[in-house]
C-alpha cells in the first residue's frame, strides 16, 4: 500500500472532475510534497484535519494541473541524469517539475540543481 500513489491519484481524480478541495490521510512526506505543490502553485493550500485518531489534510485545489503522477520504481538520479529524466517525465522544458527526495528534504527539480544534489524521484507535476 503506497499513501503517496493514493494521495497524488485522489488530487488528479478531483482536479479532473473539477472538485475544489479534497480530503487526504497525512503523513509527513505527504505534507512534504504537498507544500511543494503550494510552493508552486499547484494547489491553492492545505490545512490539517483531524477525524478520531486519524490526521488528514484538506487540500484546496488551484485548477492549475494538467497531469499529476507518482514515478515507481522511485530511481537515484545524480546531478547528471535530471535531464533525462525531465524530458521522460515533463512535456517540455520549464513546464512542470519533478518531486524529489533529498538529503537535504523534500525539493524541486530545480532547486536540487541549485543545491548541486541528487536524490530519489518520487512524482511529477504540470
Amino acid at each position: 500500500m503506497d499513501l503517496l500513489a493514493d494521495t497524488i491519484n485522489t488530487i488528479k481524480v478531483n482536479e479532473n472532475a473539477g472538485l475544489g478541495s479534497c480530503t487526504i490521510n497525512s503523513t509527513k512526506l505527504i505534507r512534504a510534497v504537498v507544500e511543494v505543490m503550494k510552493k508552486n502553485g499547484y494547489i491553492e493550500g492545505f490545512e490539517p484535519l483531524k477525524e478520531g485518531r486519524a490526521l488528514k489534510l484538506k487540500i484546496t485545489l488551484a485548477r492549475r494541473i494538467n497531469d499529476v503522477g507518482i514515478i515507481k520504481p522511485r530511481f537515484a538520479v545524480n546531478l547528471a541524469d535530471f535531464q533525462k529524466y525531465e524530458t521522460r517525465f515533463i512535456p517540455s522544458k520549464d513546464f512542470g517539475i519533478l518531486i524529489l527526495s533529498t538529503s537535504k528534504g523534500i525539493m524541486t527539480n530545480r532547486e536540487a540543481k541549485e543545491h548541486k544534489i541528487g536524490g530519489r524521484l518520487l512524482a511529477y507535476v504540470y
